[in-house]
């Protein structure tokens, strides 16, 4: 009784933490609860299964505890995508694992349990090798374009078909069948492989948001295979929001959930996109300076680049001389901006930015028009002109930040190299845009330098 009363109270505060989560101002507060939650699980669990040694478990907590400290303080911004990428992974891993040790303690397996057995380990699987693959493109292990063979979606066809067909034989003589299970894992982490290495680096946030939602459904498959109502209710969860959030991320990049599902996602080949015709304006510093002096109001598009760049601190001391001297200073987001959901957010929220002048694309579009500058701070495709006006573009039809529209447009780029998607930005031969050269945190440091002089 006491155990079913904890596992409730830790599922109301997975769903409360989860509501928290919607908004950033409550975002901590939610993952405080949420974390509370899952302590009461542990705790009620270990209790109610009689554990009276906890030495291996205590050593376990403790090296947990210090790697995660480690790792959260050591961990650039930069490199945030990769470590949500092996979360999610070694997330996958337990579930395998799980299924895997289930199976070897148990003499007397049912088919149903057979089955949970069977989807946590396919599903930990995939998630883990996926994970790493993920983790090899975003840390550059790995190249970030799409790794394509020929055949490749017949490879995945029969990889699929051989696991189900696998899955059945398990199922139905699973204590006679160990040969088979170990078939499936290694298909199963092959599938993970072949799913995400045809998956551009433009693509990665939403690789991140699908592999998030894959280890809360192996988690979920992880607690029938335990048959513990908490891990079943708390992988769910996981499962269901990385669902709706993937979903968002395609439509902000205007893709199908379809194509990521079916590892077609990024794989596309580019069709030509039209020769752009101009002249690339660019200023130093001290010019910018001027114009930001006059300007009465500012929209700040941040992109990757200011996350290489260290240069977020930077950035909110401009942007409060800016605010000092009367100027509306707002930033604009983009769903996919950096390489990871919330990664821009995240990174400002570090600055100590107002989450309040945080807007998204769709609501700061239609004032653009009202805008006396807009500073685009190592962003690319997200204002890539291409993906509004040139139909012939691999990225036509993807909603971007409407930059073009504001009176003057300052870009802050070390080139005019293209973005993840690889193509040019008609942007940076706009009448109304300069590019400012160099390194994003030089370029601040001279923009605040001007300000204070």
């Amino acid at each position: 009784m006491i155990l079913e009363f904890s596992y409730l109270t830790s599922a109301i505060f997975f769903i409360v933490g989860l509501k928290l989560m919607n908004s950033p101002l409550t975002a901590r507060r939610g993952n405080l609860i949420s974390s509370i939650g899952m302590l009461i699980a542990v705790i009620a669990t270990l209790w109610h299964r009689d554990i009276l040694s906890f030495s291996w478990i205590f050593a376990g907590l403790s090296m947990g505890t210090v790697i995660g400290a480690i790792i959260a303080y050591r961990v650039p911004m930069t490199a945030m995508p990769e470590m949500v990428a092996l979360l999610n992974g070694f997330g996958g891993l337990s579930s395998l694992l799980v299924g895997w040790s289930v199976y070897h303690g148990n003499l007397h397996i049912s088919s149903y349990e057979a089955f949970t057995i069977y989807l946590s380990i396919l599903i930990g699987g995939a998630t883990f090798s996926g994970s790493m693959i993920a983790w090899g493109k975003l840390h550059e292990v790995l190249s970030g374009k799409p790794l394509l063979f020929r055949g490749q979606q017949i490879v995945n066809i029969l990889l699929i078909s051989s696991l189900l067909v696998l899955g059945f034989l398990y199922c139905t003589a699973p204590l006679e069948n160990y040969g088979t299970l170990f078939a499936i894992i290694s298909l199963s982490l092959l599938l993970g492989v072949f799913m995400v290495l045809p998956i551009g680096g433009a693509d990665m946030p939403v690789v991140i948001s699908l592999l998030n939602s894959y280890s809360g459904m192996a988690a979920s498959a992880a607690g029938f295979v335990l048959k513990n109502n908490v891990l079943i209710v708390s992988g769910a969860l996981v499962g269901a929001s990385g669902i709706i959030l993937t979903q968002v991320m395609c439509k902000a990049m205007n893709r199908s959930l379809f194509h990521v599902l079916f590892s077609g996602f990024g794989s596309v080949k580019k069709k030509v996109t039209s020769q752009v015709i101009g002249e690339i304006k660019s200023l130093v510093a001290k010019d910018a300076y001027h114009v930001l002096e006059a300007a009465k109001s500012i929209v700040v598009v941040p992109g990757y680049g200011l996350a290489v760049a260290q240069a977020q601190h930077l950035l909110k001391e401009l942007t409060a001389i800016l605010e000092k001297r009367g100027a509306d200073v707002t930033y604009a987001i983009h769903s996919v901006a950096g390489r990871m959901p919330g990664h821009m957010n995240v990174l400002l929220a570090e600055a100590g930015v107002p989450y309040e002048q945080l807007i998204e694309m769709e609501a700061i579009n239609p004032r653009m028009e009202q805008v006396d500058v807009c500073l685009v701070i190592g962003a690319n495709d997200v204002v890539n002109l291409s993906a509004r006006d040139d139909t012939s573009s691999s990225i036509y039809g993807m909603p971007i930040i409407e930059v073009d529209r504001a009176k003057h447009v300052f870009i802050l780029k070390r080139s005019t190299a293209f973005g993840f998607a690889g193509i040019e930005n008609p942007l940076f031969f706009k009448e109304n845009s300069s590019m400012i050269f160099g390194d994003a945190k030089q370029t601040l440091q001279s923009l605040v330098a001007e300000f204070k002089s």
